[in-house]
């Protein structure tokens, strides 16, 4: 069901070398760049009635708006299994918590005496979410988008999800994004909701539409369209991220569970059946365990045909087998797993080591699910190898720092003939005339 890569007995290479001998999905973000672009280029001239048109093509709806109106808002939230409920509200409190200590105070740097630096944290005015609603319906991802900002004072938030189709003649539920989707929305506070998925979703924020105001950003996890979209509108609006498809990485020696490992393994890979899902592990005997593991447990859950068994068969997945765990370290900082869980021993000192990893789970008790929904971190990471240069979603994600000079003039004479001199060195003269202009175009001796 998983295949196996043998990185024993010789020393490990570097670098891309080494990135180049782990599994990896094809995620073609170039290729579906081209199809997104009409796509795209039709919102920006139709508006709202391209969205319509697109929703009848690829969501076998029929809207009569796009924008959900307020009482489907309350109704999914009256609605809502009590359950699901108060999951969702713990969810959102431990985020809450988490997020709220990532906040930026303003800085001021007396430089010297008369001139200060201040870096001032501004949120973004206006952010469009996406919450994926295709293979599976994700409130969670609700959650881990509006919460940060929230925190970060983002002061019009609007969110997107795909229409769902009528499950029955006139149901009412039809061309609305999914109910628990809404009362997500009703539990946070967020009323602007719009029945819009895919690369269509990622446009109506980047351009506006007539129900819609353009937004400066647009964040949350999607499919290869919403990563193309978004690879299109960089430069227009701000994204987090292109997402590739989900993936986990385990760091595990003799002293895993293999029921656990197995576990969690099948926990990502039925997302999707591009998913990812990577043990690596300098022990044999786990190895084996956990391949005997995945059968029965794959054949208990669902979405087997469909998604895991694809997943874990796939090129994406293997179980990788090294001389120990240091070598573990190097492989799976070359990986850069969107989630990376460690079951060694000394668990806690091992992932202190690790470079380059979207979140990182530490020991037995702490499985990638639980960060999925309500360990209070946000599940919104960097893939495709992405964590050795970017974060996850997070309040600043949400914030830009500006800068703030104020010098007095004794302050900007002290410095004068430095500033000169270094325009001159460049060839821009009109910059250090900038400065001599202020002291009648003679530069003040340096004290």
């Amino acid at each position: 069901m998983i295949s196996r890569i043998d990185l024993r007995g010789d020393a490990l290479p570097e670098g891309p070398a080494l990135r180049d001998l782990l599994p990896r999905a094809d995620f073609d973000v170039s290729a579906a760049l081209e199809k997104v672009r009409p796509i795209c280029e039709a919102v920006h001239h139709r508006g709202d009635a391209a969205l319509i048109d697109f929703a009848e093509k690829f969501d076998g709806v029929t809207l009569k708006q796009v924008r959900v109106p307020a009482e489907a808002l309350a109704k999914a939230l009256e609605e809502l299994d009590p359950a699901v409920r108060a999951a969702l509200e713990e969810s959102i409190r431990r985020a809450r918590l988490v997020h709220r200590e990532q906040r930026r105070t303003n800085h001021t740097t007396q430089v010297v005496p008369g001139g200060s630096v201040t870096e001032k944290w501004v949120p973004v005015e206006r952010v469009g979410l996406y919450a994926p609603g295709g293979r599976s319906v994700y409130p969670s991802s609700v959650v881990m988008n509006v919460v940060p900002a929230q925190e970060a004072g983002v002061g019009s938030i609007a969110l997107a999800s795909p229409p769902q189709a009528p499950a029955f003649e006139n149901d009412p539920a039809g061309g609305l994004p999914h109910p628990t989707i809404l009362a997500a929305c009703a539990l946070l506070g967020v009323d602007e909701v719009y029945a819009a998925g895919g690369a269509t979703a990622v446009a109506m924020f980047a351009y506006g539409t007539e129900s819609c105001p353009p937004a400066n950003m647009v964040t949350g996890p999607g499919n290869i369209w919403v990563a193309a979209a978004k690879r299109y509108f960089t430069g227009r609006i701000g994204i987090d991220a292109e997402a590739g498809p989900t993936e986990i990485a385990v760091l595990a020696d003799a002293t895993a569970d293999p029921v656990h490992v197995a576990a969690d393994l099948i926990s990502q890979a039925e997302h999707d059946p591009l998913a990812a899902a990577v043990l690596v592990t300098d022990s044999t005997e786990l190895a084996d365990a956990v391949e005997k593991e995945l059968e029965p447990q794959v054949a208990a859950t669902r979405h087997v045909d469909d998604r895991i068994v694809p997943a874990l068969s796939g090129r994406q997945s293997a179980i990788v087998l090294v001389d120990g765990v240091e070598e573990g370290l190097r492989v799976v900082d070359a990986y850069g797993a969107e989630h990376l869980e460690i079951q060694t021993a000394d668990a806690a000192a091992v992932a202190d080591r690790v470079k380059n990893a979207g979140a990182i789970f530490i020991g037995p008790w702490a499985p990638v699910s639980l960060g999925d929904y309500a360990a209070g971190s946000n599940h919104v990471l960097p893939t495709g190898g992405c964590a050795c240069h970017s974060s996850g979603l997070s309040v600043q994600s949400f914030l830009r720092g500006i800068h703030i000079v104020d010098y007095t003039k004794d302050a900007l004479a002290e410095v004068a003939h430095h500033v000169v001199t270094l325009a001159e060195a460049e060839d821009l003269p009109a910059h250090g005339a900038a400065v001599k202009a202020r002291f009648g175009w003679k530069v003040p001796e340096s004290k």
